[in-house]
């Protein structure tokens, strides 16, 4: 008797209903909508997979496949406070909290990083920044996958600002403000002088070739040492005869 009970209770619950239940064919009518389609029109604000125009200045940081000096939006102190934020996490490793290329892990043995304040990336467009960010470059990976492309975009302006804050002289500070020497702030908030001077490239950096003189920032500075050819593997034994064919 126990055992029939079971039986049925088992053949209860063996229902098709989810494998025979009603489903849409694409493009064929339903009366289950008011529509009368069974196609689901796309939600507001929503892009499908496939469909992101990604070939847009915003997506790529580039115009006609160059690298312009242009926002594709208003700069605010928002942006610049989120580009700061993004950029303390992100970049500073490699590049420093003053983008100078001498980071922590640069002085612990990585390749030193880009200096943003050398000429050469001084007279950069800004989306140079963001197509930096979006596509890698030398030793540097992407951080597509990390920093979406608003923040990319935030982080380029805030490298601006840094530029500014370093190459800044009198005639940029507004009449009646009182400027003081980074020597004295440095002084009155009990840091050494030391502190406020050029940051020479850690000896522990990584690079590619040997480094010609001392410099502060980045290796596209520094002059490139003469290339080293290597020599011609050598046809004749040690004996000035040619080796004796196998």
């Amino acid at each position: 008797m126990l055992g029939a009970v079971s039986v049925l209770i088992l053949a209860a619950g063996c229902r098709q209903d989810m494998q025979n239940q009603p489903r849409m064919f694409p493009q064929r009518g339903s009366s289950m909508f008011a529509s009368g389609r069974s196609v689901r029109p796309q939600v507001l604000h929503t892009v499908a997979r496939g469909q992101l125009y990604e070939s847009d200045y915003f997506y790529t940081g580039l115009m006609n496949g160059k690298e312009a000096n242009l926002m594709p939006f208003p700069v605010t102190m928002q942006v610049l406070a989120r580009g700061q934020e993004r950029f303390n996490i992100y970049c500073t490793p490699c590049h420093s909290r003053v983008g100078n290329g001498a980071g922590m892990i640069v002085e612990r043995g990585y390749k030193p990083a880009a200096n943003f304040h050398d000429p050469r990336h001084l007279n950069q467009p800004i989306s140079h920044y963001f197509y930096v960010m979006t596509n890698g470059y030398g030793a540097m990976p992407d951080y597509k996958a990390q920093i979406a492309p608003q923040d990319r975009w935030a982080i380029a302006a805030y490298i601006r600002a840094l530029q500014l804050s370093q190459d800044a002289t009198l005639k940029d500070v507004p009449s009646g403000v009182q400027v003081q020497s980074l020597k004295t702030i440095a002084q009155e908030q009990g840091y050494p002088e030391s502190d406020t001077g050029p940051w020479p490239m850690p000896a522990t950096a990584v690079w590619p070739t040997k480094p010609v003189g001392e410099f502060s920032g980045a290796p596209g500075l520094n002059p490139a040492p003469p290339p080293v050819h290597a020599a011609k593997p050598s046809t004749k034994g040690t004996t000035g005869r040619a080796p004796a064919k196998p």
